[in-house]
C-alpha cells in the first residue's frame, strides 16, 4: 500500500511484508534490478523475485508476448504517475488556504485596532529571553532610563552586564537615574560601578526601602519582575501602565539621597541616623529581625547591630521596653514630619 499527503497512496509498500519501504527509498535490490530492466528493454520474472517492490510500485509491469518476462515502465511514467496526485492535492490546499483567508479578511481591520492592548503585555520566562529583551530596549533607548535596583550587594558578574549595557546608552546621551538602598552605600562592587559613570549623565540616589526592581526606557517600556528568583518578568508597553510606573520611580526619587551624600548614615541631633530611623519605624509595627533586614537590603546581623544601638540610645534592657521606649521617644513623630 502507498501513502500520499492526504492519507491516500503515494510512498510506502507492505503488503507482503517482506521489506516494506518509501519510493523515495528503493531498496538497493530495486534499484539495481530497474536499472537493468531499463538498459535491456526487460527482465525476466524470476530475476526480479528479490525486488518485489518494483511490482508494487508499478515500475514493472508484465511483458504481454511473454509472460515469463516484465517490462519496465520508463521513469518519466512512473514519476508523472506518483507527483500527478500530489499536485493536483497541493493545488486544492491552495485553493483552500485563499478560501479561509478570504473569510477571515472582514475580520483583520477589527483585530487590528486591539492589537496594540493584545501585546502590551508580554510575559518573558528565562534569563536568556528576559536579557534579550532588556538588551533590545536600551539599543533602542535614545531619551532616558530609569532604573530601581533594592536589596543587597549585586554580584560583580551582574554589575559587569549591566556596565556592558549601561555605557553605550550614556555614549549616546541617554540619562540614567538609579535608585539603589541606603546599604548599597557600603558595597565596594556597587561602588566601582557608579565610579564607572563621571559624565554627569548619569544619577545615583539611594533610599531606605525599595519594593522591587524596575527599569523604564524612554517612557515607552517598563520591565518588572513577577517572581523572587526573577526567572520571569513582564515587559510593559501600555502607556497608562508606563506613566503610572514613572510616577511611582518620581515619587521615590524625590524622597531619596543623593549617593555622594552622607546623610543616611549621619546622625540627627537625636544620635539617630537615618537607617536606624527607618529600622525604628519597622520595629514598632512588629516586624522581626529578618523581614526588616530584607525590606531594607541589609543582612540580619547588620540589622540586630543597628537595632542595639538604637537600644543602646534610647537605654532600653529589652525588645519589648524598646519598642515602648521608642513610641514614646518622639523619633517616628520626627520622621514623619522630616522633609
Amino acid at each position: 500500500m502507498f501513502r500520499t499527503l492526504g492519507g491516500g497512496n503515494l510512498a510506502t509498500i507492505g503488503t507482503k511484508g517482506t521489506h516494506p519501504h518509501a519510493v523515495t527509498e528503493l531498496c538497493e535490490a530495486g534499484a539495481r534490478l530497474y536499472a537493468q530492466a531499463l538498459r535491456a528493454g526487460r527482465i525476466a520474472r524470476v530475476d526480479a523475485e528479490p525486488a518485489p517492490c518494483l511490482m508494487e510500485f508499478a515500475l514493472l509491469h508484465p511483458d504481454p508476448d511473454d509472460a515469463d518476462w516484465l517490462r519496465p515502465v520508463p521513469p518519466s511514467v512512473a514519476l508523472a504517475q506518483r507527483l500527478n496526485p500530489i499536485e493536483r492535492e497541493i493545488s486544492e490546499h491552495r485553493r483552500m488556504s485563499i478560501r479561509i483567508a478570504d473569510a477571515f479578511e472582514p475580520f483583520m481591520a477589527l483585530s487590528a485596532q486591539s492589537t496594540a492592548s493584545t501585546h502590551s503585555i508580554t510575559v518573558l520566562e528565562g534569563f536568556d529571553r528576559i536579557n534579550a529583551a532588556l538588551d533590545l530596549a536600551t539599543a533602542q533607548c535614545r531619551s532616558e532610563m530609569l532604573t530601581v535596583q533594592p536589596g543587597q550587594r549585586r554580584l560583580e558578574h551582574t554589575l559587569e552586564q549591566a556596565l556592558d549595557r549601561d555605557k553605550p546608552l550614556t555614549d549616546r546621551g541617554v540619562r540614567i537615574r538609579t535608585l539603589y538602598q541606603h546599604t548599597a552605600r557600603h558595597s565596594p562592587e556597587t561602588l566601582a560601578y557608579v565610579a564607572q559613570f563621571t559624565d554627569g549623565k548619569v544619577e545615583y540616589r539611594t533610599i531606605d526601602e525599595l519594593v522591587e526592581r524596575l527599569i523604564i526606557c524612554d517612557e515607552t517600556v517598563a520591565f518588572i519582575p513577577t517572581r523572587d528568583d526573577r526567572q520571569v518578568a513582564l515587559e510593559l508597553r501600555h502607556p497608562g501602565l508606563v506613566r503610572y510606573l514613572i510616577k511611582v520611580f518620581e515619587f521615590m526619587w524625590s524622597r531619596a539621597v543623593p549617593l555622594s551624600a552622607g546623610a543616611p548614615y549621619e546622625p540627627a541631633p537625636d544620635g539617630i541616623t537615618d537607617i536606624q530611623h527607618s529600622i525604628a519605624k519597622l520595629l514598632v509595627e512588629g516586624h522581626v529581625d529578618e523581614a526588616i533586614a530584607r525590606r531594607l537590603g541589609m543582612n540580619v546581623r547588620t540589622c540586630r547591630a543597628h537595632i542595639a544601638k538604637l537600644a543602646s540610645t534610647l537605654g532600653s534592657g529589652s525588645r519589648a521596653q524598646l519598642g515602648y521606649l521608642l513610641a514614646q521617644s518622639g523619633i517616628l513623630k520626627q520622621e514623619d514630619t522630616a522633609p
